[in-house]
């Protein structure tokens, strides 16, 4: 898209503002990394914008504090100090499980994903936010604990004009059809196949 000239105008009926516009959802998959990275980038942008901003974190422990955390929620500090930006909120979905599964027992994992999810769900129906990251959010989906169905249809009907970012590996073809925006990150190099193990300051 040269100059940001769109290839396609659909006769949707829409103006050219409208359709600027509206809300969207992406979701950020693949087997590389900077799916996460990348969809707090974004949440920057939005809270630049003055968007109330929501991050649910599913899969990640809760006891690991990721760079992208501390530097949201200080913007979400800076905002109740100064107005400037947007509200932040940041959510820790469940008992803070982490994807290799070694607390608890997948049973407990389950009805935590599906408390999270039930949290999303009201949260969209009541408008409470602008800008969601449902981050590693595919994993419970993958796993069974999660309704694909009801995501999508969720996610189709949301109300107002919430923009919604997914992350995580192999994200299921109902949600990629559903999607507005889907990038999946693939691998070129990475320095683990050299022996190096994740650096502070790159990975968290």
């Amino acid at each position: 898209m040269p100059q940001g000239q769109v290839p396609v105008v659909p006769a949707d009926g829409l103006t050219t503002r409208q359709r600027r516009n509206r809300p969207l959802l992406a979701v950020h998959t693949g087997e590389m990394k900077g799916k996460s990275t990348a969809a707090f980038g974004m949440a920057m942008r939005a809270w630049n914008q003055g968007w109330s901003i929501a991050v649910y974190q599913f899969v990640k422990s809760a006891k690991w504090k990721v760079g992208e955390e501390n530097a949201l929620t200080a913007l979400g500090g800076l905002h109740a100090t100064t107005g400037q930006g947007g509200p932040v909120v940041w959510h820790k979905m469940g008992s803070g499980w982490s994807w290799s599964r070694r607390q608890g027992t997948e049973i407990d994992h389950a009805a935590d994903a599906a408390e999270g999810w039930a949290q999303i769900k009201r949260d969209l129906a009541a408008e409470a936010h602008r800008f969601y990251v449902l981050d590693e959010f595919t994993y419970p989906m993958k796993w069974g604990w999660v309704d694909v169905d009801d995501v999508v249809a969720t996610l189709a009907t949301r109300p107002g004009n919430q923009h919604v970012v997914i992350t995580g590996r192999d994200a299921p073809p109902a949600l990629v059809e559903a999607a507005d925006l889907v990038v999946e990150m693939a691998k070129v190099k990475h320095p683990m196949d050299a022996g190096q193990k994740g650096q502070r300051g790159i990975e968290w």
